[in-house]
């Protein structure tokens, strides 16, 4: 049976804006306990006490992660962002040949334009510029599971210490959720963070990452 401490994490866990609070020290732990304690129906044989001193150590973890996001936003005001627009994204089935998709990366490639391919265990995932869908379907065929369109692909270019720095990309993920911004794909390369979202988003999401 869960402890009064681990059913209170739980349940801060579950509530974000509870969670910011306490990690802000906005909060009054007596009436938290008293909540907690009703929602949960540990009213009868828990102490309020006990709960309020389970919130309290919990806000003390939080601190700690609120000095590491104070770190994080600092690597994040050094970073640089890349924004690029007409961002396809094409599915395709493993059947196809290896090397026409070679062929395709090669010609894309010595244009310095966008390509990424990411493989899964059934399907390649190809990132490219609208100028080259027509091509691409001509030698993929039958072979493209789904395409998704009007694109756009967010680079953030940060220092090298993003290397030794945990929760960067669980930070910027949270921004996209919480102003409602769905993340199509997302993908990195060494102190690169790629996001590739709708067009349409590109002003509220470029509001929110300028830390």
């Amino acid at each position: 049976m869960p402890t009064v401490a681990e059913l209170a994490g739980e349940y801060i866990e579950e509530h974000p804006s509870i969670k910011d609070c306490l990690k802000n020290n906005v909060i009054n732990y007596s009436k938290l306990s008293r909540k907690i304690a009703k929602e949960l129906s540990i009213e009868k044989g828990t102490s309020i006490e006990a709960i309020l001193i389970a919130c309290r150590r919990y806000a003390a973890k939080l601190k700690l992660e609120k000095s590491l996001e104070e770190k994080i936003i600092k690597i994040l005001k050094k970073s640089e962002l890349e924004i690029k627009n007409k961002i396809v994204i094409v599915i395709v089935s493993k059947r196809i040949y290896h090397e026409h998709l070679v062929e395709i990366e090669r010609k894309i490639r010595q244009s310095a334009d966008v390509f990424y391919s990411i493989e899964g265990v059934n399907v390649f995932t190809i990132i490219i510029t609208e100028k080259y869908l027509s091509e691409l379907k001509e030698l993929f065929k039958h072979n493209i599971v789904k395409i998704s369109r009007k694109l756009a692909m967010i680079t953030i270019k940060s220092p090298s210490e993003i290397e030794n720095t945990p929760g960067v990309t669980h930070y910027l993920y949270s921004i996209f959720m919480e102003h409602g911004i769905n993340i199509v794909e997302t993908m990195s390369c060494w102190t690169d963070t790629i996001f590739v979202i709708s067009e349409e988003n590109i002003p509220l999401a470029m509001k929110y990452l300028k830390v």
